[in-house]
Protein backbone atom coordinates (compact mmCIF):
# COMPACT_ATOMS: atom_id res chain seq x y z
CA UNK A 1 0.00 0.00 0.00
CA UNK A 2 1.69 3.54 -0.52
CA UNK A 3 1.37 5.60 1.75
CA UNK A 4 -0.23 9.10 0.51
CA UNK A 5 -1.72 12.24 2.48
CA UNK A 6 1.79 13.61 2.43
CA UNK A 7 1.87 15.48 6.15
CA UNK A 8 -1.27 13.93 6.96
CA UNK A 9 0.25 10.01 6.90
CA UNK A 10 3.53 11.23 8.41
CA UNK A 11 2.00 13.01 11.28
CA UNK A 12 -0.41 9.78 11.84
CA UNK A 13 2.35 7.38 12.10
CA UNK A 14 3.17 7.14 8.58
CA UNK A 15 0.03 4.98 7.96
CA UNK A 16 -2.24 5.09 4.95
CA UNK A 17 -5.24 3.45 5.38
CA UNK A 18 -7.57 2.70 1.61
CA UNK A 19 -10.59 5.63 2.42
CA UNK A 20 -12.95 2.95 1.72
CA UNK A 21 -11.81 0.21 4.08
CA UNK A 22 -11.11 2.85 6.86
CA UNK A 23 -14.47 4.97 6.68
CA UNK A 24 -15.94 2.68 8.87
CA UNK A 25 -13.14 2.26 11.24
CA UNK A 26 -12.46 6.03 11.67
CA UNK A 27 -16.39 6.89 11.94
CA UNK A 28 -16.26 4.66 15.11
CA UNK A 29 -13.32 6.52 16.31
CA UNK A 30 -14.17 10.01 15.56
CA UNK A 31 -16.75 10.03 18.54
CA UNK A 32 -14.45 8.96 21.51
CA UNK A 33 -12.05 11.54 19.65
CA UNK A 34 -13.79 13.87 19.77
CA UNK A 35 -15.25 13.68 23.07
CA UNK A 36 -12.18 13.35 24.92
CA UNK A 37 -10.82 16.76 22.90
CA UNK A 38 -14.19 18.81 23.41
CA UNK A 39 -14.28 17.69 27.31
CA UNK A 40 -10.32 18.72 27.76
CA UNK A 41 -11.16 22.06 25.55
CA UNK A 42 -14.20 23.17 27.62
CA UNK A 43 -12.58 22.23 30.99
CA UNK A 44 -9.51 24.65 29.81
CA UNK A 45 -11.55 26.80 28.70
CA UNK A 46 -13.43 27.12 32.43
CA UNK A 47 -10.23 26.98 34.31
CA UNK A 48 -9.05 30.15 31.57
CA UNK A 49 -12.23 31.96 32.36
CA UNK A 50 -11.47 31.11 36.39
CA UNK A 51 -7.52 32.18 35.74
CA UNK A 52 -8.13 35.57 34.01
CA UNK A 53 -11.33 36.88 36.00
CA UNK A 54 -10.45 35.69 39.63
CA UNK A 55 -7.05 34.00 40.02
CA UNK A 56 -4.80 36.71 38.15
CA UNK A 57 -6.62 39.58 39.17
CA UNK A 58 -6.19 38.30 43.16
CA UNK A 59 -2.69 38.32 42.77
CA UNK A 60 -2.44 41.43 42.97
CA UNK A 61 -3.73 41.32 46.77
CA UNK A 62 -0.49 38.79 47.58
CA UNK A 63 1.50 40.81 50.01
CA UNK A 64 5.26 41.11 48.88
CA UNK A 65 6.59 39.43 52.23
CA UNK A 66 4.54 36.15 50.85
CA UNK A 67 5.12 36.74 47.43
CA UNK A 68 8.04 34.35 46.63
CA UNK A 69 6.34 31.71 48.47
CA UNK A 70 2.94 32.07 46.74
CA UNK A 71 4.13 32.10 43.12
CA UNK A 72 6.05 28.80 43.54
CA UNK A 73 2.81 26.85 45.15
CA UNK A 74 0.59 28.57 42.38
CA UNK A 75 3.18 27.07 39.42
CA UNK A 76 3.61 23.77 40.59
CA UNK A 77 -0.08 23.06 41.73
CA UNK A 78 -1.51 24.91 38.36
CA UNK A 79 1.10 22.45 35.81
CA UNK A 80 -0.72 19.45 38.12
CA UNK A 81 -4.19 20.53 36.55
CA UNK A 82 -3.07 21.78 33.24
CA UNK A 83 -1.02 19.71 31.72
CA UNK A 84 -2.77 16.86 31.62
CA UNK A 85 -5.96 18.74 29.88
CA UNK A 86 -3.48 20.61 27.46
CA UNK A 87 -1.69 17.25 26.51
CA UNK A 88 -5.10 15.46 26.22
CA UNK A 89 -6.68 18.34 23.99
CA UNK A 90 -3.45 18.34 21.82
CA UNK A 91 -3.13 14.72 21.35
CA UNK A 92 -6.92 14.34 20.13
CA UNK A 93 -6.84 17.39 18.14
CA UNK A 94 -3.72 15.67 16.70
CA UNK A 95 -6.08 12.52 16.55
CA UNK A 96 -9.00 14.23 14.71
CA UNK A 97 -6.32 15.62 11.83
CA UNK A 98 -5.66 12.43 10.78
CA UNK A 99 -8.77 11.15 10.95
CA UNK A 100 -10.49 13.81 8.26
CA UNK A 101 -9.02 12.33 5.46
CA UNK A 102 -11.97 9.69 4.98
CA UNK A 103 -14.22 11.44 2.79
CA UNK A 104 -17.20 10.80 5.05
CA UNK A 105 -15.34 12.70 7.87
CA UNK A 106 -14.50 15.38 5.55
CA UNK A 107 -16.96 17.72 7.43
CA UNK A 108 -14.24 17.82 10.08
CA UNK A 109 -12.00 19.30 7.75
CA UNK A 110 -12.21 23.19 8.36
CA UNK A 111 -13.17 23.05 12.12
CA UNK A 112 -10.40 20.72 12.70
CA UNK A 113 -8.02 23.21 10.68
CA UNK A 114 -9.76 25.99 12.78
CA UNK A 115 -8.75 24.01 15.98
CA UNK A 116 -4.92 23.24 15.60
CA UNK A 117 -4.39 26.82 14.48
CA UNK A 118 -6.20 27.84 17.55
CA UNK A 119 -4.17 25.22 19.75
CA UNK A 120 -0.95 26.23 17.84
CA UNK A 121 -1.78 30.22 19.12
CA UNK A 122 -2.57 28.68 22.72
CA UNK A 123 0.60 26.54 23.28
CA UNK A 124 2.55 28.95 21.30
CA UNK A 125 1.54 32.11 23.53
CA UNK A 126 1.96 29.70 26.99
CA UNK A 127 5.40 28.91 25.85
CA UNK A 128 6.78 31.70 24.28
CA UNK A 129 4.71 34.74 26.29
CA UNK A 130 2.85 33.14 29.32
CA UNK A 131 5.42 31.16 30.81
CA UNK A 132 8.73 33.62 30.58
CA UNK A 133 6.65 36.32 31.78
CA UNK A 134 5.43 34.02 35.00
CA UNK A 135 9.55 33.58 35.36
CA UNK A 136 10.28 36.89 35.72
CA UNK A 137 6.66 36.90 38.24
CA UNK A 138 8.69 34.96 40.20
CA UNK A 139 10.99 37.97 41.55
CA UNK A 140 8.76 40.34 41.72
CA UNK A 141 5.24 41.23 41.38
CA UNK A 142 4.79 44.21 39.68
CA UNK A 143 3.97 42.71 36.31
CA UNK A 144 0.57 40.99 37.30
CA UNK A 145 -1.12 43.77 35.56
CA UNK A 146 0.42 42.17 32.56
CA UNK A 147 0.30 38.94 32.81
CA UNK A 148 -3.73 39.28 33.13
CA UNK A 149 -3.37 42.02 29.74
CA UNK A 150 -1.82 39.12 28.16
CA UNK A 151 -3.37 36.40 29.07
CA UNK A 152 -6.64 37.45 27.36
CA UNK A 153 -5.05 35.98 24.10
CA UNK A 154 -5.72 32.51 25.63
CA UNK A 155 -8.66 33.01 26.77
CA UNK A 156 -9.84 34.23 23.66
CA UNK A 157 -8.49 31.05 21.86
CA UNK A 158 -9.90 29.03 24.63
CA UNK A 159 -13.26 30.36 23.84
CA UNK A 160 -12.81 30.17 20.68
CA UNK A 161 -11.72 26.47 20.40
CA UNK A 162 -14.68 25.70 22.56
CA UNK A 163 -17.22 26.80 20.31
CA UNK A 164 -15.70 24.94 17.53
CA UNK A 165 -15.17 21.91 19.55
CA UNK A 166 -19.17 22.01 20.06
CA UNK A 167 -19.76 22.76 17.27
CA UNK A 168 -18.21 19.72 15.84
CA UNK A 169 -19.54 17.54 18.76
CA UNK A 170 -23.41 18.99 17.53
CA UNK A 171 -22.56 18.20 13.80
CA UNK A 172 -21.29 14.37 14.87
CA UNK A 173 -24.58 14.22 16.59
CA UNK A 174 -26.80 16.05 14.08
Amino acid sequence: MAVSGGWRALACGGVAWHPAAADERRNGVIWPVLILHAGATFCMTGLIWFVQVVHYPLMAAVGPEGWRGYHAAHTSRTTLVVAPLMLIEAITALGAACLVSVPALAWLRTPTLIGLVLLAVVWGWTFLWMVPLHARLGEAQGRVRELARSNWVRTAAWSLRSAVAAWMIARATG
